[in-house]
């Protein structure tokens, strides 16, 4: 049994609103739903992560970090080849509040030259707000998430994680899980119950743009 501290899993939409120019969440009157995955391409996770989203018919945003992505051309040439969208995880995954604005920002243009788009997420969803403004301004489109599965906390099970999905997730919820070591057992196993169960409620699912 999941302990709901709302929060950990969800920002409440007063507290998201606060934090303007940045999208939480997308049109509350479709059902819609956008699964998106951090940190990643890596071999050991991302063949895997693409071949069940393959199975289901389900096209995904992947938020990559630069470097992975130039280490690993192919699986940045074969995430676009299947249909889903790239954004930009910065290019050595950085902490915006351990980097100056400058660093930060010339990190995240570094990442743009091998990932080539507009959307943006910052690592672990935490920059200053001279850094958001920064990157707004260089015409990005900085992306969060309204529901957080916890994949990479080897305290939750497949079944706290479904447990989470089920119960926070809403019309054009923006769901963020992991591609990475630290999460892939976890994500790898409990993704097909999340997508089948999100297909038995009516939910479809989106691309970020």
């Amino acid at each position: 049994m999941v302990v709901h501290i709302p929060f950990l899993y969800q920002f409440p939409t007063w507290a998201q609103r606060l934090y303007k120019g940045v999208e939480w969440r997308r049109d509350p009157s479709s059902k819609v739903v956008y699964l998106t995955f951090d940190d990643g391409p890596i071999p050991e996770c991302t063949p895997v992560l693409l071949d069940i989203l393959g199975r289901y018919g389900v096209k995904a945003t992947f938020f990559m970090v630069a470097d992975n992505a130039e280490r690993y051309p192919d699986l940045l040439t074969r995430v676009r080849a299947a249909g889903h969208r790239v954004g930009n995880h910065t290019y050595h995954h950085l902490r915006g509040c351990k980097n100056d604005t400058a660093t930060y920002v010339a990190d995240v243009q570094r990442a743009n030259k091998v990932l080539q788009t507009p959307l943006f997420r910052p690592p672990h969803g935490r920059m200053t707000y001279t850094q958001k403004r920064t990157i707004i301004d260089a015409g990005y489109k900085i992306c969060l998430w309204d529901v957080l599965t916890h994949d990479y906390n080897p305290c939750y099970t497949e079944e706290k994680m479904l447990e989470i999905v089920k119960r926070y997730v809403r019309n054009g919820s923006i769901i963020v899980f992991h591609d990475s070591l630290k999460s892939k057992d976890r994500m790898l196993k409990v993704l097909p119950l999340v997508i089948e169960w999100l297909q038995e409620e009516g939910y479809t699912f989106g691309i970020l743009d």
